[in-house]
Parts: structure tokens; C-alpha cells; sequence
């Protein structure tokens, strides 16, 4: 028998049994930036039944964008994630699972499209922002703490900010109103030594405050669920899954590995494999969307970009010329 020596500053091992841990689905809203959120209500209500029934804590329905921004003709519903939508997915009587939205710091009228939370049907506003946008962030947070709703910072594009910048930054957060902050791997760029490092910056930075620390990964590297369960066996107590992993270009950490690998057994594992037969593997067949592992992504994730420039080279006329992108990223790069 093989003997493993416990790291005496982690949280738990791939054994442990922690009912803290919650689970924020959030296919609808990662993966509609891959169709700009056109999903037919079918689907949704879909996604949202499968996470009830399999014990998700949290379903992200969509994003809380500015139609001023982001123009109605060139989106669908669950950019803007209107209460009526939200009604006709949940219904009167909403499930154990909350409704969570995502609200972009400089891209949400939020004093306007956020309202109380005695006349939503949205539980939590998980804030997206960039360092630079931590001001306006913090401001969106506190509106809706006030208005009564469970708040959360997620820190975008960490992989490109300087410790020091990071650790202020925390130390920022962690006297607001928010009750989680997030570590966001944007680029799919960190292994599974610099999550762990990071979580212990953000759990130190946390301690005291009563604030959690969540983890959302993105599979350029293929590592999206071994820096998940890393992160969560370090102490962080909030992961961000997706249904087969589906998100932009090389998509996230998979529900279905997540709730296979937590000891919970208020998870239900049976639903979501339904869900993934049913609904998602008819998408990736008939070519209706793609997302998923490919050169491109891990060619961005390694070098630390976005994967826009990915996305693009894969809806080229050339989507499997991965030397010619190659060579093209490595000389703008040098």
C-alpha cells in the first residue's frame, strides 16, 4: 500500500467529507459566451431541474448586462437575466438550488437592473472585476448587500497581476461586504503549485473575516478540475462547475468530475450524467457549439493570453492550422 504523508497545512485530503463546500453551476452563464447567451428556455430549464435535483447549491442563470452596452439584436435573454425569464425557468416555487447572476464591473446599470432582493428572484450577485475596476466593484457590492443580497468578488485575470497588487487588493476586499472572493483563472495559464500557493494567499488574506474562498478554472491546460480539487483541498469552500465542462473555447471545470470526487452525499450524481446525454452531448455532435480542450487553448493558456485570439483562429477558414498559430502568436509575443 502506497503511504501518503498529509500536508499538515491542507484543509482536508481527496478523502475528506467537508460540508462546508457549496457548488455554483454556472453553464448557462459561462457557456452562453460561447453563443452570446441564446439559449432556448428548454435548455435552460434543463440545466436549472438537473442542478435541483442533483443538490447544486447555486445555479448561474446569466450575466446582469447594461443593454445600453451590449444591444438586445446581438444577445440573448440570459445577458441581461430580466426577472420575468428567471420566473419562467424557476417557477412560483424555486427549488434548494439559489439563482445566482454575474454583474461586470463597469458593464452593469446596476443602481437600475439590480433590484431589491424582495422583488427578485435572484439569492446572489457575484461581481466580476479586474484589479484596475476594484473601486467600482466594491461600490456594486455594497448596493447589493444593501438591497439584501449574498455578494461575492470574483478577481478576473489573476495570472497577470503582480503579488504585491494581489495581496492589496485582498486586504481591500476582505473589509467590504463581500462573503466570498474568488480565484479566477482566466487564461486556463496556472498549475496546480501556483493555485496552491494562491489559496493560501486569499485564505490568509480572508482569515477573521468570515469571508470564503472559491475557485473557478478554465481547461486550456487540461488542468481546470486538478487546480479545482487543489484549491479545495487547501481550504477553499466554493467551486464553480460547468455541465461537461462547457464554457468559452477549452471550458471550465466539469460538474459531473466535481460531484464524483466531493464525499457529499446531499450530491446526486445520476442527473447530471442524464443532463450531459440528453442535452449536451446532441450539441457537440451536431456541431451546434463547441467548446473543450484543443491545441489553440493550451498554445493561450501557456503563454497567458486570452483565449480570444484562439476563439478567432477556431472559427477561421483554417480552424486546425495549429503551427501557423503558433508561430504567429510566438512573433507578435517576442
Amino acid at each position: 500500500m502506497i503511504q501518503h504523508k498529509r500536508d499538515k497545512d491542507a484543509k482536508g485530503t481527496w478523502l475528506t467529507y467537508r460540508p462546508d463546500i457549496k457548488i455554483l453551476d454556472c453553464t448557462v452563464r459561462d457557456g452562453g459566451l460561447i453563443n452570446n447567451h441564446f439559449f432556448e428556455e428548454a435548455f435552460v430549464k434543463k440545466v436549472y431541474d438537473t442542478c435541483v435535483a442533483a443538490g447544486i447549491d447555486y445555479m448561474e442563470i446569466g450575466y446582469k448586462a447594461d443593454k445600453k452596452i451590449f444591444p438586445a439584436k446581438d444577445n440573448g435573454a440570459w445577458k441581461y437575466s430580466d426577472e420575468d425569464m428567471i420566473k419562467k425557468i424557476t417557477g412560483d416555487n424555486k427549488g434548494a438550488t439559489k439563482i445566482s447572476v454575474m454583474a461586470d464591473a463597469e458593464r452593469t446599470n446596476y443602481h437600475e437592473d439590480i433590484l431589491p432582493k424582495e422583488k427578485s428572484c435572484i439569492d446572489i450577485i457575484r461581481v466580476a472585476t479586474y484589479i484596475h475596476q476594484i473601486p467600482t466593484a466594491l461600490d456594486m457590492v455594497e448596493d447589493a448587500h444593501q438591497k439584501g443580497y449574498e455578494t461575492t468578488v470574483n478577481l478576473m485575470a489573476v495570472s497577470t497581476v503582480h503579488e504585491k497588487d494581489l495581496v492589496e487588493a485582498l486586504d481591500v476586499i476582505a473589509k467590504s461586504s463581500a462573503d466570498a472572493v474568488y480565484i479566477v483563472d482566466s487564461f486556463g495559464s496556472f498549475y496546480t503549485e501556483q493555485i496552491r500557493e494562491l489559496t493560501d494567499i486569499y485564505l490568509k488574506a480572508m482569515e477573521g473575516t468570515g469571508k470564503e474562498v472559491g475557485i473557478h478554472t478554465h481547461n486550456n491546460q487540461q488542468l481546470a478540475y486538478a487546480n479545482t480539487i487543489e484549491s479545495v483541498i487547501r481550504g477553499a469552500s466554493r467551486i464553480d462547475a460547468t455541465i461537461n465542462g462547457m464554457g468559452r473555447g477549452a471550458g471550465n471545470c466539469p460538474l459531473e468530475l466535481i460531484v464524483g470526487f466531493l464525499k457529499n452525499p446531499k450530491f446526486d450524481l445520476r442527473p447530471i450524467l442524464k443532463c450531459v446525454q440528453d442535452e449536451f452531448i446532441p450539441l457537440l455532435k451536431n456541431n451546434k457549439m463547441e467548446w473543450g480542450y484543443q491545441i489553440p487553448y493550451f498554445i493561450t493558456g501557456q503563454m497567458n493570453l486570452h483565449p480570444r485570439f484562439a476563439i478567432k483562429m477556431r472559427a477561421s477558414e483554417n480552424p486546425d492550422n495549429y503551427l501557423e498559430f503558433y508561430d504567429q502568436i510566438i512573433q507578435e509575443e517576442s
